[in-house]
């Protein structure tokens, strides 16, 4: 059994493939786990299947679902789970909207490595099965005797 070095498992959901495969890289490279899904759909249907990512990286302009929808959707089926928004173009409303639908942050393409490593840290951090594994087992003191 070997031990796993990963920092996180991210979902990268994106329609380009070209991105998609610029992400992958990126991040398997930063020791995180990655899968993809090329559309909100095929993203929605990975994780009704079962996977369990810390962390999504959810493209905002895709066609069918859009990143918004996406959201929502994911809202309903995962609460707890940490949605990343990014866009080819910097929007304040959209940012703003991204945000108050449950997104932890909003990232502009094309992404910066420092930024988004940034973000996925945050995420994981907050994730609540990796605050559970970091929390140090509580220590009862036991009273001690001495010899009579």
């Amino acid at each position: 059994m070997g031990f796993d070095h990963s920092k996180g498992k991210v979902l990268v959901v994106d329609d380009s493939p070209e991105m998609r495969r610029y992400l992958q890289t990126l991040l398997e490279l930063n020791s995180y786990r990655v899968l993809t899904a090329g559309s909100g759909v095929e993203a929605l249907q990975t994780l009704i299947s079962g996977a369990d990512p810390d962390v999504v990286l959810l493209d905002l302009e895709m066609p069918e679902l859009d990143g918004f929808l996406t959201l929502e959707r994911i809202r309903s089926l995962r609460p707890d789970l940490k949605v990343i928004m990014c866009s080819g173009m910097m929007d304040a409303a959209c940012s703003r909207k991204a945000i108050r639908l449950g997104a932890e942050a909003f990232l502009v393409k094309p992404v910066r490595h420092l930024y988004l490593t940034a973000a996925l840290e945050r995420c994981i951090a907050r994730h609540p099965l990796h605050h559970r594994a970091a929390l140090r087992p509580e220590v009862i003191p036991f009273p001690v005797t001495r010899p009579s």
